[in-house]
């Protein structure tokens, strides 16, 4: 990629068109806060039809040693006060859309304790038959569809309903359902883009659309238990304590979210990244199993579907030199550190055979907030290019991507598609 030479001050991160610039741009502007000013202070926007007043301001975290740091000390740095992402949430409704990720402990421990119940070695084996099953059943539709030499669109097609499938058949949600759920996850993700969903209206009827279908379900399964994770989770419980219906409907909002938006927009970015680099996807095509491990964590690396997410400093404290007040909020951008040249040698060359880098925050940077479901969405991502390399060898991106307007998910609402 080549990096616009973007000024300094020339620049807003909290402004919504700032997210609508090119990706050279926006790279270029990373680039120079690393450089020149990786702990930088920003004014929040202020939405004219919000309802909440304009927050307070931000710090910006632009370099990976300090994300790095911030998110691996939860004693110092806070999910629980005022959410996750950088505008505040009154306390019920960060816990309502972000469950556990939007918690401290003991409580985020409670949580995560009870829930990591469904995601044990022998939970995720059960999911390897279904997650070969459903990528099959991809292809097998797109063929019967399209033929032999055909055109889609590769979200709608491959990435959105693969993992979508995947965790509805963990959940035990009936297929007739799956529809439903894409619509509410593509809204509560989608915040922002006027496509998808403009207004915290919008936001709430697709939550409480959601949180009412787990408690349903929940109460379903606690009467007739199935072989699901929602039943693994209604009987879960850690000294003697189960999951409430509140609990299980924020925590299926962010499985259900989480477990979908992001493998489905890493595998729409890797698509995107195989098509512009045919010497990496001629390498990986040709040793698939010896690649495959570096090859998916390079394109979580370069993705970065989830751009940032925010804490806020329990005590004054030092961030990279710059003190940082108590009750002050900080912003990790990820994306910015998994191209952090201190970290990575030539970070905007995709490189499958990259050795895997035990710091790449892709799925967090560690600490107690690490992404529960990363080993699922590696093995999702890795059968579903195994299954479109067997079946669909040249399959590649035609034009350029439809990108969600957001500073939150690095989405792909449309991409072209041919073979």
């Amino acid at each position: 990629m080549e990096l616009a030479d973007v000024a300094l001050d020339s620049f807003n991160l909290s402004d919504p068109a700032f997210w609508l610039e090119p990706r050279p741009v926006r790279e270029g502007a990373f680039k120079t806060l690393r450089d020149e000013r990786p702990v930088s202070w920003w004014e929040e926007w202020e939405f004219p039809d919000s309802p909440y007043p304009k927050g307070p301001g931000y710090w910006s975290l632009a370099r990976h040693d300090d994300i790095w740091h911030v998110s691996r000390n939860p004693q110092l740095f806070a999910s629980g006060q005022g959410g996750v992402s950088i505008g505040d949430m009154p306390a019920e409704l960060a816990e309502f859309f972000g469950s556990m990720i939007a918690m401290d402990d003991p409580r985020h421990f409670r949580m995560r304790s009870i829930v990591s119940r469904g995601f044990t070695p022998r939970e995720i084996s059960k999911v390897e038959e279904y997650v070969k099953r459903k990528a099959a059943g991809v292809v097998d539709r797109m063929l019967e569809q399209y033929g032999e030499h055909g055109e889609c669109d590769f979200v709608s097609e491959v990435a959105a309903p693969f993992p979508l499938q995947i965790i509805c058949e963990m959940m035990g949600i009936p297929e007739a359902d799956e529809r439903q759920m894409f619509e509410w996850t593509n809204v509560i993700l989608g915040l922002g883009d006027p496509e998808i969903a403009d207004s915290l209206d919008d936001l709430m009827k697709a939550g409480m659309g959601l949180f009412a279908y787990a408690q349903a379900l929940g109460e379903d399964r606690k009467a007739n238990p199935r072989d699901d994770l929602t039943s693994a989770l209604m009987r879960a419980d850690v000294d003697g304590e189960a999951l409430t219906a509140q609990e299980l409907g924020s925590f299926f909002i962010l499985l259900v979210v989480a477990g979908n938006e992001t493998t489905r927009n890493a595998i729409s970015h890797g698509m995107q990244l195989l098509t512009q680099h045919p010497d990496q996807r001629a390498l990986w095509w040709g040793a698939f199993e010896e690649h495959t491990r570096t090859a998916i964590d390079e394109i979580v690396r370069y993705a970065s579907p989830v751009m940032h997410f925010r804490r806020t400093a329990v005590e004054d404290c030092v961030v990279g030199g710059q003190p940082i007040a108590a009750g002050q909020k900080l912003v990790m951008w990820y994306g910015s550190a998994n191209r952090d040249e201190r970290i990575y040698p030539d970070p905007y060359r995709f490189d499958i055979t990259r050795p895997l880098n035990p710091q790449q925050v892709g799925f967090g940077a560690g600490g107690p907030h690490f992404c529960l479901g990363a080993n699922l969405a590696r093995r999702e991502m890795a059968v579903m290019f195994d299954e479109l390399r067997r079946r669909l060898p040249d399959i590649h991106t035609v034009g350029e991507p439809a990108y969600l307007q957001s500073n939150f998910i690095n989405g792909i609402k449309r991409l072209r598609c041919a073979w």
